[in-house]
């Protein structure tokens, strides 16, 4: 599987009439599963940093929510012919987060039932680098303990 960048994706995009679909909704961190018409050869994402787009098969995508935002999505067979042009639009999940203004400042929790930091982008950055660095080493325990025998 090869990933191209976003000119390529202008270039696939041009090449066609542009039909007016409803987008493929996705929540921030969570997977979603899409089946398509025929085996993929290339899957490309025009913002890999909204999204991720993983081949389960060729014919099943995995996708996953990054941030909210709006990124399409394109699949093409081992011709180059065009299997799949969907938009994907991450919005963030409806229940179990809370933000908390402090004046200028901006503070995210996951909070199913008791709340924990969490990162968005737009939170104020002390706050956010310490959660990532928090995040980042209980994500390493994980991987350690993991692999222990």
């Amino acid at each position: 599987m090869r990933v191209l960048t976003s000119l390529a994706i202008a270039l696939v995009c041009a090449s066609g009439p542009a039909v007016a679909k409803d987008p493929i909704p996705v929540t921030v961190d969570i997977a979603k599963v899409m089946r398509i018409s025929a085996p993929a050869a290339t899957v490309v994402l025009g913002n890999p940093g909204i999204a991720d787009a993983a081949m389960q098969d060729r014919q099943t995508l995995v996708i996953t929510g990054k941030v909210a935002g709006i990124t399409n999505l394109v699949v093409l067979d081992a011709k180059g012919q065009l299997i799949a042009d969907e938009t994907i639009h991450v919005v963030k999940p409806q229940t179990g987060y809370v933000t908390v203004q402090r004046g200028a400042t901006r503070f995210s929790y996951a909070c199913t039932p008791h709340c924990n930091a969490t990162m968005e982008p737009g939170d104020e950055k002390e706050y956010f680098d310490n959660s990532e660095k928090q995040l980042s080493k209980r994500i390493d325990f994980g991987k350690q303990n993991a692999s222990t025998p």
